[in-house]
């Protein structure tokens, strides 16, 4: 078939006439007015064979006059791709061989540079697109426009959003001269729209999404009798999804906490569903008690009810400053004054928020605490020695026999709790160093005070980055083959036992359980697949200025340390000896133990691993028996549904396929929100605008210092190529990062805080380090020469 009717019912049929054609034939079904037309459909397009005679005979019979020729692929309005604008759209087309020209030109426009570049970003198989053509009925059109049911700015589902202008539409693709209205409160705006008209969009907003399941995004127009005509309704694609129905008229606040982590790609199903409760005990361990929920396939904390404690208010803030950063404390501080989250609302006098610590787990803090700050030495030796029992204890026991009883052990370790032997002289190491900042105010700036933090000892994170440049300068002699060969390919020889020993198995023996986004149990591990390792070795060698080496970097950001912590403490004692005195001893008690930070997660990662290879066996076994397609299914369901098809022979194929798909949609996406109101709304779009810095970009300053060159700009660690000087700029890091500092000259990110894992890193090799820095990735491109200053938190782009 190769052409039909719009009137037809053609609803559905996406493969034969596109995206576009169906939903506007869903439109006809549903009894909306929508102008007559036909399809010339994608089979035409497959034979490659323009069907002139029928094109021509479909427009005669529809009066000929103008006609609008649009596209509709098979990969167009589809619920995580528009395409808006991505192919033709030739408007006031009349007649024959006008018509056919546009109908070819839409043909084309599949092939156009920026279909492929948009088919690319979304993984969209260019083969398996086909073009089908709508040729419409113009309408002519004395207003027209776009509404939205959703507010796209915003992420609010309780606005619309329209915009109008007089004549065609195409006016307001262009942007200028456009009326723009918010609903509800915009309905008694001027403008373009009377009110009536403001009310009969929204009513027609409200049917469409009510029946599409979603908010839509409707191109429209009125003509001369105020007909309004509906030209388009697709899902809005750019959306984060809404967080789970909350009870009660009032809103609620999400903030996102994988961040703090590191982590703003989508956590498998497995992984969250493990991660939960331990983000959960990580918070009562701070004294906060909150419901974590999945939102986007990220980690949400429902801090509402803490919001409208009045006891728990100021404590919020100080808790985003310190352990979230600048971004979620200012979209705190916005919640706070919203009178919607004032004392006395919904969940103020009970419900979740402030964790009462038990007397028994008081005494242990304090003992634990003060136990460390006074022999830290000891205190280090214990969390040695609590790691190594650790690493010990998490192998699976050696009678496991089948898919239940691993999964009896992955349930287990689960719910074991983190030994005090590392918990607290880690926390004794955060005290150290949060303290002297406020006893040094106007005695020593924070600057001053995070240089102290520099070259920081006993953090294995830094241990293994060191151990990693010492591998790569071992390894020298292979120098050619290592940079030379693809790192997936390396890897697969190493694997199959055909790459040179470079020392990389005794590396994967002590560091091999971790990995980027390593709290997540559904992503693989170094020692599963050392691609990622082989890259930043490549990196590594590739540094020539035995100046610029890793290791001689953290030796003078540790002799910088020391050298201002002895002139710190000479002018605290003689300007405020007693505050001095204090000042000094958290200062050195920081340098003994803040470095601890990093231990309790590596030890964390040893029972992970073990899990995960006893879920990957769960999966094999049910892969054999059909209920999944591979073993790595298992990481796309949670472990009551891997249950359910251990013990009733539950088939998870739809649901992991599924799954896969929202996953692989959500890892395309570059900007998380910091906090979600319960309608959806991004609490940081609708904070004031900053003022216009010229080009500057600001954030925070995590680590002082000033650098200039090029930038390089990494969403994927794995393949990321790293030269000697090259300003690393990414939407976050995790410790799976920090190789890649070894040989990066500064830090950029958007997301983090101060003491988070990719400032301290940064500090302790002496680069400068700017956080928080919004929309970073898209704003900065590889390549582009840019300043970075740590101690004003701005990044300059160099001028043309």
């Amino acid at each position: 078939m190769h052409l039909i009717e719009l009137s037809e019912k053609i609803a559905g049929l996406t493969a034969l006439v596109g995206g576009k054609a169906a939903g506007l034939g869903e439109l006809i079904r549903q009894g909306e007015r929508v102008p007559p037309g036909f399809c010339v459909t994608t089979e035409a397009h497959r034979l490659a064979t323009l069907p002139e005679a029928e094109i021509v005979a479909a427009y005669a019979r529809l009066g000929g006059g103008p006609v609008a020729v649009r596209s509709s692929a098979t990969a167009e309005d589809l619920p995580d791709a528009s395409f808006a604008g991505q192919h033709d759209t030739v408007l006031g087309v009349t007649g024959d061989a006008e018509l056919l020209t546009a109908v070819a030109n839409c043909w084309e426009s599949l092939h156009s540079a920026r279909a492929i570049a948009y088919r690319d970003a979304h993984g969209i198989d260019h083969d398996a697109v086909r073009m089908a053509v709508i040729v419409q009925r113009m309408i002519p059109a004395e207003t027209a426009g776009v509404l939205f049911t959703a507010n796209p700015l915003t992420g609010s589902r309780a606005e619309m959003m329209v915009d109008a202008a007089p004549g065609l539409g195409t006016v307001v693709e262009a942007g200028a001269g456009v009326d723009h209205y918010v609903l509800p409160a915009g309905e008694t705006a001027g403008g373009c729209l009377a009110p009536e008209r403001l009310a009969e969009l929204r009513t027609l907003g409200e049917r469409l999404q009510q029946r599409a399941g979603s908010p839509q995004d409707v191109e429209w127009a009125i003509d001369r009798s105020g007909t309004i005509w509906l030209l388009q309704s697709r899902p809005i694609t750019t959306l984060f999804p809404l967080p789970p129905e909350s009870a009660g008229p009032q809103p609620r606040v999400y903030f996102e906490f994988g961040h703090v982590q590191g982590m703003l790609q989508p956590v498998t199903p497995m992984g969250m569903s493990t991660l939960k409760a331990q983000v959960a005990a990580m918070l009562a361990a701070l004294g906060v008690r909150a419901e974590i929920v999945d939102i986007g396939g990220r980690l949400y904390g429902d801090l509402t009810d803490l919001a409208r404690r009045p006891a728990g208010r100021k404590r919020l803030v100080k808790l985003m400053a310190v352990d979230f950063g600048p971004r979620a404390q200012a979209a705190m501080e916005h919640v706070l004054a919203d009178p919607r989250f004032a004392p006395g609302g919904d969940g103020a006098a009970g419900g979740r928020g402030a964790a009462t610590p038990s007397l028994r787990t008081a005494v242990r803090a304090v003992t634990g605490i003060v136990g460390a700050l006074a022999r830290p030495e000891a205190a280090r030796a214990r969390v040695s020695e609590a790691i190594e029992r650790l690493r010990l204890g998490s192998a699976a026991p050696g009678d496991l026999s089948g898919a239940a009883d691993r999964l009896r052990f992955v349930r287990e370790r689960d719910a074991a709790e983190g030994p005090d032997d590392i918990t607290w002289p880690i926390v004794a190491g955060m005290i150290a160093a949060a303290l002297p900042e406020h006893l040094l105010r106007g005695v020593a700036t924070p600057d001053e005070i995070h240089r102290v933090m520099g070259g920081m000892p006993h953090n294995v994170t830094i241990e293994m980055d060191l151990a990693l440049w010492l591998l790569a300068t071992r390894a020298a002699e292979h120098r050619d083959l290592l940079l030379g060969t693809p790192s997936q390919e390396l890897s697969a020889r190493y694997r199959a036992g055909t790459l040179p020993d470079v020392g990389l198995a005794a590396f994967l023996d002590a560091y091999g359980h971790r990995g980027v986004a390593e709290v997540d149990l559904g992503v693989p591990r170094w020692d599963e697949d050392p691609a990622p390792v082989l890259a930043m070795i490549a990196n590594c060698l590739r540094v020539t200025d035995p100046e610029q080496a890793p290791d001689r970097r953290f030796e003078r950001a540790a002799e910088a340390a020391e050298a201002a912590l002895a002139d710190i403490v000479v002018r605290a004692r003689r300007r405020r000896p007693v505050r001095g005195r204090i000042a000094g001893f958290l200062l050195r008690r920081a340098r003994s133990l803040a470095g601890l930070r990093e231990a309790g997660k590596f030890a964390g990662l040893y029972p992970l691993r073990e899990m995960r290879r006893q879920l990957l066996l769960v999966g094999a076994e049910l892969a054999a028996a059909g209920r999944v397609e591979r073993p790595d299914d298992i990481m796309f369901v949670t472990l009551d549904e891997a249950h359910a098809a251990v013990h009733e022979d539950a088939d998870l194929r739809d649901v992991v396929a599924g799954r896969r798909a929202v996953h692989r949609r959500e890892l395309r996406r570059r900007s998380v929100p910091v906090a979600l109101l319960s309608d959806g709304t991004d609490v940081e779009a609708v904070l004031p605008a900053p003022p216009d810095s010229g080009g500057v970009l600001r954030g925070v300053g995590a680590s002082a210092g000033r650098v200039t060159g090029p930038a390089r700009v990494v969403h994927d660690p794995a393949t990321a190529r790293i030269e000697p000087g090259d300003i690393l700029v990414a939407a976050t890091t995790d410790p799976g990062w920090t190789p890649l500092f070894l040989t990066a000259g500064a830090l950029v990110t958007e997301t983090g805080a101060v003491m988070a894992h990719g400032p301290t890193v940064a500090r302790e090799y002496g680069i400068p380090a700017v956080i928080c820095v919004p929309g970073a990735t898209q704003k900065i491109t590889t390549g582009q020469l840019i300043t970075v200053d740590g101690a004003a938190g701005t990044v300059t782009p160099a001028a043309d």
